[in-house]
């Protein structure tokens, strides 16, 4: 593998001197997650914690926080490999002899993959004990109203109780005592599907979470894959070679170059408060009650590093790998889904809230059935609003691509709301945990408008104290409170001053959502629901269609009992500004901004 464990990364990212070490005392408690966000938001190198205040083990985090750190951890290898494929789909069939032939290079590549078991023994193995203290590694309590420590970067194995198949995912583990941590699976989650089966025979699930390891492992564990696509077997693909797997007197060969694994179980029919918890939408997704694991078992080198990652305000460090994510399975979005063309999910909205799409429109509206592929599959079933067109338009730059669509769209017939969904579990803006709606706007053909780009209205309606343009065709205009205006997105909708705009925006925050496209999408994309907060001048029913009159306003205000933003305590900031000196006394380490990382 390009990195067979997390050490030959280190070791490589310290050789490239991009990574530091911070040799002072530092508390897990909210300190040392402020270090990780400040030199996060100035594109600064990976951080190597040596002195972890009540910890046994070093700590690193920010291992992926960069594009470059991102591509080196996981190499060109898979990017090459998923070309090929999609090549090979492309033009052998029907299959010949000289085709095959020419496909050998992949075939042989394709035979170096898989697991390598190699009876007992391994690094992972050098320590193992059952008198199991969690307290004693170096876990994150990352924002001031978390619920408590988490392991942050835990790569949860479980697999299904008839044997059928395994699944490799992250998902957060709260600490609650020495041998005792939540199991966060959310809806649409492998291990979580595995669990309900356990669970509805009142069995206990057993269950190994690694710490570290190959880099491979990160990017499969978090991968949208397919339910029952292995992801050992996607971590062996990437890596270019045979994942080695240690046995032992435990339900679960363990990886053998892992830094930690913890052996446990599931029980059924457990549940305990799991959260508050930071979480990577940027507001603190709430306590609820979730099923608990108990370990039993505790292996890890000798000299074991404990990897964390901390999440937030976009972007943190998980965008860098989500988009690398992306970019490397979008190729292969056309041969799941034959009528997209291409995909992408804004990692400034937490990826799940919305996403664009390019699609083949040969028949009128074949786009919808394009649409309904992409929200019944995997996880991009969680998107809760979805734009798609049938030109070309870069993605990626969404100003361009919400322009695109608003010049074509025709939203008495394009728009399109679902109401009485599942949503993604972290997305508050529903009427409850798990339950709201979707939507869909099509922008297809030529374009049948010009945009308009300088707002020029000068009466406005009453309660409206800010209009500014963020894009052609779409204004972030600034209203009081809903507790103040409830209903003002109607009557903003239907006022003369804004007739010629077919996109509206209402926020809390008018300066802060025009100031930048990352702003916009975070504050719109994350504080809206389509079924409760889309408003037009006029609807009506036509064939048991809500038909949109534009302009469509968005109400993306804060509603009554919404997650609070993440905000940094003020004394933990003046520490780590005080002390940023002691952290790094070489120097050459930026300090970014307290509070904003990289939403600006």
């Amino acid at each position: 593998m390009p990195f067979p464990d997390l050490r030959t990364f280190i070791e490589r990212l310290r050789l490239d001197r991009d990574l530091v070490e911070v040799t002072t005392p530092v508390d897990p408690y909210l300190e040392a997650a402020e270090i990780h966000r400040r030199v996060v938001a100035t594109g600064g190198p990976a951080l190597l914690f040596t002195q972890v205040r009540g910890a046994d083990f070093p700590l690193v985090t920010n291992l992926f926080g960069t594009t470059h750190r991102a591509e080196l951890a996981f190499g060109d290898r898979p990017h090459r490999l998923v070309q090929q494929l999609v090549q090979l789909f492309e033009t052998i069939l029907p299959p010949t002899a000289t085709k095959l032939w020419g496909a050998r290079d992949l075939g042989f590549e394709l035979l170096k993959i898989g697991l390598k078991k190699q009876g007992r023994g391994g690094p992972v193995t050098e320590v193992v004990t059952n008198d199991v203290h969690l307290e004693r590694l170096p876990t994150l309590t990352t924002w001031p109203e978390d619920g408590g420590p988490f392991i942050t970067l835990p790569l949860v194995f479980t697999e299904h109780p008839d044997g059928r198949s395994h699944n490799l995912g992250m998902y957060r583990l709260h600490v609650h005592d020495q041998q005792t941590t939540g199991m966060h699976w959310q809806i649409g989650k492998g291990g979580g599907f595995h669990y309900d089966v356990a669970e509805s025979r009142g069995d206990a699930l057993p269950a190994t979470v690694f710490l570290g390891g190959p880099p491979a492992l990160i990017l499969s564990a978090i991968a949208p894959l397919p339910e029952n696509v292995p992801e050992l077997m996607l971590a062996s693909l990437i890596g270019g070679e045979r994942l080695r797997l240690t046995e032992g007197p435990w339900p679960h060969p363990l990886v053998a170059s892992a830094e930690f694994a913890l052996v446990g179980e599931v029980p059924p029919h457990e549940r305990k408060p799991e959260g508050p918890f930071g979480d990577h939408y940027g507001y603190y997704s709430l306590q609820h009650d979730y099923p608990l694991f108990r370990v039993h078992t505790m292996a890890h080198r000798r000299d074991a590093i404990y990897p964390a990652t901390v999440v937030g305000k976009p972007r943190q460090e998980d965008f860098f790998i989500g988009d690398l994510l992306q970019e490397l399975l979008s190729p292969l979005f056309p041969i799941v889904m034959p009528a997209v063309k291409k995909l992408w999910s804004y990692g400034e909205t937490g990826y799940h809230s919305l996403a664009a799409a390019i699609v083949k429109q040969r028949y009128a509206r074949e786009a919808m059935a394009s649409a309904f592929r992409i929200l019944g599959e995997g996880q991009l079933s969680l998107t809760k609003f979805l734009l798609v067109t049938d030109r070309h338009v870069d993605l990626k730059d969404f100003p361009a691509t919400l322009e695109h669509v608003l010049a074509r769209t025709n939203p008495e017939t394009d728009l399109y709301v679902f109401s009485n969904l599942s949503m993604d579990t972290l997305d508050y803006t529903g009427p409850e945990v798990n339950l709201g709606s979707k939507g869909v706007w099509l922008g297809l053909g030529d374009t049948v408008r010009e945009l308009p780009r300088t707002f020029t209205g000068s009466e406005l309606p009453q309660g409206v104290f800010d209009v500014q343009v963020f894009c052609g065709g779409c204004l972030v205009v600034g209203a009081p409170s809903r507790q103040v205006e409830p209903n003002i997105a109607a009557r903003i909708a239907s006022h003369s001053a804004f007739a010629e705009w077919p996109l509206i925006v209402i926020t809390d925050e008018p300066g802060r959502a025009a100031n930048s496209t990352i702003n916009f999408l975070w504050t719109t994309f994350t504080r809206f629901e389509p079924a409760a907060d889309i408003r037009a001048r006029a609807t009506k029913v036509v064939r048991n269609h809500l038909a949109y009159a534009a302009p469509i306003t968005i109400d993306a205000r804060l509603k009554t009992g919404f997650p609070k933003e993440l905000t940094c305590r003020d004394d933990v900031a003046a520490t780590v500004t005080r002390r940023w000196k002691e952290y790094f006394p070489a120097g050459g380490v930026e300090m970014g901004e307290a509070d904003q990382s990289h939403l600006t």
